[in-house]
């Protein structure tokens, strides 16, 4: 796949590029903005204010794709108030009524215009490294920004790299994507957001385009980016995941070998062990001898149904680094930091890992990190929620595909530091369906798309690992990562028997006989038919899943009356 200049995309009836892409465009166009590859971004980066160079060397893999100066360092870009993605920023274009669109295209005719007075670069990038799922990308922004170019471009593909493969792809009807950032925006209109600074995410789905005002945290790029990749994916039917997806080989296992190749994908928020999940080596020691995997990505992939294949977006990661202590092997696989202590230590500078300084400090980090990758996967075996809601064993399988997709549409997780909320809001429950908060489209449109991909023969799953009930919803026993990465072996080679755990029709828990040989212990501390003050559980459990079918009866799904009533007939309990 490949995607389309404004012009290839418009010119059968010119008046349906909306002006949101008409402005981005024409800036595009200039021919007073310079183009920049990756190693004349790191160059620049090195002069930008608060941007540090360490002492720890770039991963060398990096050094060499990107054309990099031999002997590149790290840089730690830190910020001030705002560290994480600001959801409360973003403004749908094709969402405003009349009036606001009118008042928010000045705003934006201004800001560019202000914005040309300063010295302006751009950068190409290809988004998706599978020759059927390609999207070229134009960045644009200030001089002074220039080290969230260079991470965008080494978050992505440099266009030159690919350009080749990219020209012989199949053209499909989709627009180039184009990102617009200026980091100095000034604006005190209330009807935009201001927490630390005035921020606008100005999203025009339909066109391709976003603009980023005020905001200088690298994930609001990269996610702005994602985000328009994803909903292009879906338009052309494919299923826009924001998650983790690994391949595992067992052929060369003794005891496993006629499980064959088997892939599994995991959806969570940030803080929900979705990496800890796709990453991990052998799953804590777990997996059987002789095994193979491949890893696709941690964080972002879309799954065709049709061609029954997962394709990959991006060939870095972008992780936290609150686990990583200074001397941690991963650090040799950096690329990029932001929002870290920087220290000396044995008259080196590094950075600081563990948020010393602040919440969710990250970093970019080369694939290489994974082992063996792909750029494209087979269709998910098995998928798995990862939520947060006590009322749930570690793990319970789902043997209908509506209880399946309700339990993904109406995911229910906690906010974490990734995100830039107020402080209160922090560790509430909330729902986000799929896990993908960049979701820009109708959620009636993911209900379809999931539907589809269990249709196809994948398996639903939930993994919690937020505590499962003890004896009551403050007092719960600990669900360690251990544990989950165990439960993950266990079905992944089918380990595990099942029966109903009741309440809930489709909804199955281990066996007894069958978990208790891999975690011993397991069945009476997480079985929901023994817990302790039974009735106030079933109380909760019961207000849990009403609030699942009240957010579903609340979203966009309602306007598909025949596909909510599946829905919420699968979520409703049995007393």
């Amino acid at each position: 796949m490949s995607s389309s200049s404004s012009y290839e995309f418009y010119k059968d009836d010119i008046k349906k590029m909306s002006p949101v892409r008409a402005i981005a465009e024409t800036l595009l166009q200039s021919n007073k903005i310079r183009k920049v590859t990756a190693a004349e971004a790191y160059s620049y980066a090195l002069k930008q204010s608060g941007v540090i160079e360490t002492d720890l060397p770039v991963y060398t893999g990096t050094v060499k794709r990107l054309g990099l100066p031999k002997g590149a360092k790290v840089l730690v870009d830190d910020h001030g108030k705002v560290l994480g993605r600001t959801a409360s920023a973003r403004r749908f274009y094709n969402r405003l009524s009349e009036k606001d669109k009118g008042k928010v295209l000045g705003d934006l005719r201004e800001a560019v215009f202000k914005m040309q007075r300063r010295e302006l670069v751009k950068a190409e990038a290809c988004i998706g490294l599978d020759p059927d799922m390609m999207i070229k990308a134009t960045f644009i922004t200030t001089i002074d920004d220039m080290n969230n170019v260079f991470n965008w471009l080494a978050n992505f593909t440099p266009f030159e790299e690919v350009e080749k493969v990219y020209s012989k792809s199949k053209k499909l009807p989709c627009q180039d994507i184009i990102i617009i950032a200026d980091n100095n925006w000034e604006n005190n209109d209330p009807f935009y957001q201001n927490i630390g600074q005035p921020q606008l995410a100005l999203v025009d789905e339909v066109s391709n385009v976003i603009f980023n005002f005020g905001m200088r945290y690298f994930g609001e790029r990269k996610k702005g980016t994602l985000t328009l990749a994803w909903a292009s994916g879906r338009r052309l039917g494919m299923a826009a995941c924001h998650g983790g997806i690994k391949e595992i080989d067992f052929s060369g296992c003794k005891d496993a070998k006629d499980l064959g190749k088997r892939s599994i994908a995991f959806f969570g928020l940030s803080g929900t062990g979705k990496s800890s999940h796709t990453n991990s080596e052998d799953n804590g020691g777990t997996m059987p001898q002789g095994f193979k995997k491949v890893v696709l990505h941690d964080d972002a992939f879309q799954i065709d149904p049709v061609d029954r294949v997962c394709r990959v977006w991006e060939p870095s990661l972008f992780d936290k680094t609150d686990s990583r202590p200074v001397g941690h092997p991963d650090w040799n696989y950096f690329i990029s930091c932001m929002n870290h202590a920087v220290i000396n230590v044995d008259g080196k500078r590094v950075p600081l890992g563990q948020d010393v300084r602040n919440a969710n400090g990250r970093a970019l980090i080369d694939r290489d990190l994974l082992g063996e990758w792909v750029n494209r996967c087979n269709f998910p075996h098995i998928m798995a929620w990862l939520m947060k809601d006590t009322i749930l064993p570690p793990i319970v399988k789902f043997t209908k595909i509506d209880i399946a997709v309700a339990m993904g549409t109406a995911l229910m997780t906690k906010r974490n530091k990734a995100e830039n909320v107020k402080e209160e809001d922090l560790g509430k429950l909330v729902f986000e369906p799929f896990a993908n908060p960049f979701r820009v489209y109708e959620l009636y449109k993911d209900v379809e798309a999931f539907t589809s991909v269990f249709e196809s023969g994948a398996q639903g799953y939930s993994l919690n690992s937020a505590g499962f009930w003890s004896e009551s919803d403050e007092k719960t026993e600990p669900i360690s990562l251990q544990t989950s990465l165990t439960l993950q072996t266990a079905i992944l080679t089918d380990r595990l028997e099942w029966e109903d755990m009741g309440l809930i029709d489709g909804v199955q828990i281990p066996t007894k006989e069958s978990v208790e040989k891999i975690l011993p212990g397991y069945y009476d501390k997480y079985n929901p038919k023994t817990v302790e003050n039974r009735d106030a559980y079933i109380s909760l459990f019961m207000d849990r899943f009403q609030q699942r079918i009240d957010f579903l009866k609340s979203s966009d799904v309602n306007t598909k009356p025949e596909l909510l009533d599946k829905l919420v007939k699968s979520l409703t309990v049995n007393i």
